[in-house]
């Protein structure tokens, strides 16, 4: 049995991969910690938290936070140094400056201040005149600065304070790059002989808004991850494509491809009905179904604007979850020319979702061709789609043709151009509009390819399996010698 302690920067509660991941290696009797954000951001205690046999820690972010706003603030307005100081030489050396004269003091201050606005204030005006006439190229600007500031004293800093509030352990198991750090500073404290694993969920430098960073910014978090990956004994990601592309850039010692999909589940056999019901929709209307992440590149738009195409006139586009867009998805539900076939619901929790799933006739994902990361996705929407029996529309990017058009028993559901609103509206029509017989048979499909191949069941071994070596090497470097038949040391 080995000790291990995760790390994963977000509050872990909703982060279905982690708390799978957590729960598979506790079942496979491994002693599982979680090092995790605090649900509220300003609290300033370290938590804990019982789950599923695990230990969930929750360490604090406020004071890291609250000194990254302000070096951002003395770099970004340099004019308000002089308050600053003030309080600092107030607070911090008082006896020292107590018996000078305040104007003595404000001569100083001011000074200081001057010197300030002449030095950084025309190199901050130039870098931002070069960022503005640069703007398309991102070549410079205060953004990757800001970024670069946040990584230094918000993430890399919560990193530390986690790894010293761990629990002793025999592997440090990273999630993403944000995490990795605090991984690796734990390896670091708790001395030699420990294991570091990179969970990469996707190639966090091409993912969000990380990919429009300057080339410099990102360069340099580029050389931090190539060291951190020299360090670790494997790295475990969630498909081929992915595993390609990292271990072309960062060589890493081993890999481990877990797909991210649900536990096999079955439908109840009486209908619940939970997303119809909260729609008051019939069971026969025909439901386009998006799940997840309201952000730009999900293909939003294109959905909305595809149940206004001819022959989709009676299809209800549905989309469950949060994200920075659903301010314009609850306008869009408001618009007359949809007459009423566009809803917005919130996201329900985990252990619910694919009791909601299930009563979509197609999950419809067309991620946008935006960032190489979203090119080599296979987005979590995908496997509970087929988990609930539900064919998919998808993009037709290399990992998704695998898997929805490859499927040695045919098709899971259909493809598409996702940068158009027609190809999308075709391929769900072409689902939709199959005979009821035809239907059946397509769900019978999913849910078989998920029974059979695309389970938690299935992909959690291979990660029991990467923790089972990790043990016996550890266990062969310090002279123990496992016994006949053993799959794990103790």
């Amino acid at each position: 049995m080995s000790r291990v302690v995760m790390f994963v920067y977000n509050d872990c509660r909703t982060d279905a991969r982690v708390l799978r991941e957590a729960g598979a290696l506790t079942a496979a009797g491994h002693q599982v910690s979680i090092m995790a954000l605090p649900t509220d951001r300003r609290s300033k205690v370290v938590e804990r938290e019982e789950r599923d046999g695990f230990e969930i820690v929750h360490v604090p972010l406020a004071v890291t936070r609250a000194r990254y706003t302000r070096y951002i603030a003395w770099l970004r307005y340099p004019w308000r140094v002089k308050g600053w100081v003030f309080r600092w030489l107030v607070f911090r050396w008082r006896n020292a400056f107590k018996k000078l004269p305040r104007s003595l003091v404000n001569a100083l201050l001011a000074l200081g201040l001057a010197l300030v606005l002449l030095v950084w204030g025309p190199i901050q005006g130039v870098l931002r005149l070069v960022a503005w006439v640069f703007r398309r190229k991102r070549v410079i600007g205060g953004v990757t600065a800001d970024w670069l500031w946040r990584w230094r004293f918000v993430i890399h800093r919560w990193g530390r304070e986690a790894a010293r509030a761990a629990p002793p352990a025999d592997v440090f198991h990273g999630h993403d790059l944000t995490a990795l750090g605090g991984a690796v500073y734990a390896a670091e404290l708790q001395g030699p002989g420990r294991s570091i694993v990179y969970d990469s969920h996707e190639i966090f430098l091409e993912s969000g808004s990380n990919v429009h960073r300057a080339a410099w910014g990102r360069a340099l978090l580029r050389r931090v991850e190539r060291g951190w990956v020299g360090r670790a004994a494997a790295l475990v990601t969630v498909n081929p494509s992915l595993e390609e592309e990292l271990e072309r850039r960062y060589r890493p010692c081993r890999t481990v491809v877990v797909h991210n999909c649900p536990s096999r589940w079955e439908p109840p056999a009486v209908a619940e009905l939970r997303m119809r019901r909260a729609l008051r929709l019939g069971p026969d209307a025909p439901i386009a179904l998006y799940h997840g992440g309201f952000s730009a590149h999900r293909g939003l738009e294109e959905l909305a604007g595809a149940i206004l195409e001819p022959g989709l006139e009676g299809v209800h586009a549905v989309f469950m979850g949060y994200g920075s867009r659903r301010e314009w998805l609850v306008e869009q539900a408001a618009d007359p020319r949809y007459g009423g076939r566009l809803h917005v619901l919130a996201a329900v929790p985990p252990d619910e979702l694919l009791a909601w799933v299930v009563d979509a006739d197609v999950g419809v994902m067309p991620i946008q061709a935006s960032t190489l990361n979203h090119r080599l996705s296979t987005p979590n929407k995908l496997f509970e789609c087929l988990a609930a029996g539900v064919p998919v529309v998808a993009s037709d990017f290399p990992e998704m043709r695998r898997i929805v058009i490859d499927d040695p028993a045919g098709p899971l559901g259909e493809l598409c151009d996702p940068a158009s609103v027609i190809s999308v509206a075709d391929a769900i029509r072409r689902v939709v509009r199959r005979s009821p017989e035809e239907r059946a048979d397509l769900r019978r499909r999913c849910l078989a390819a998920a029974h059979e191949r695309w389970n938690w069941e299935g992909e959690s071994a291979k990660l029991v399996a990467l923790y089972d070596d990790l043990a016996r090497s550890a266990g062969a470097a310090a002279g123990i010698a496992a016994p006949a038949g053993a799959t794990r040391a103790g």
